[in-house]
């Protein structure tokens, strides 16, 4: 099944991630992105989503300046 990946310490805050794809992706309060739904693995400084379709993930990742976005399949 793909994953979605966030390394959040690394968003810039852009928003072009919400602007392609607001149905997984949110500015937050404190100006960086958030994965919708996402969980944090123990341990782990990333934010992680299973879907059984990218749907727009893989143009979210492809938008992102700093690429703190990754899609595996």
């Amino acid at each position: 099944m793909p994953k979605i990946i966030l390394k959040r310490d690394e968003c810039i805050g852009c928003g072009s991630c919400q602007a392609v794809c607001p149905k997984f992706w949110k500015i937050a309060d404190d100006g960086k992105t958030n994965l919708l739904n996402s969980k944090q693995p123990e341990g782990s400084e990333n934010y992680e989503l299973e879907l059984a379709d990218v749907e727009c993930n893989q143009e979210a990742a492809d938008a992102c300046p700093v690429q703190c976005i990754h899609v595996e399949k």
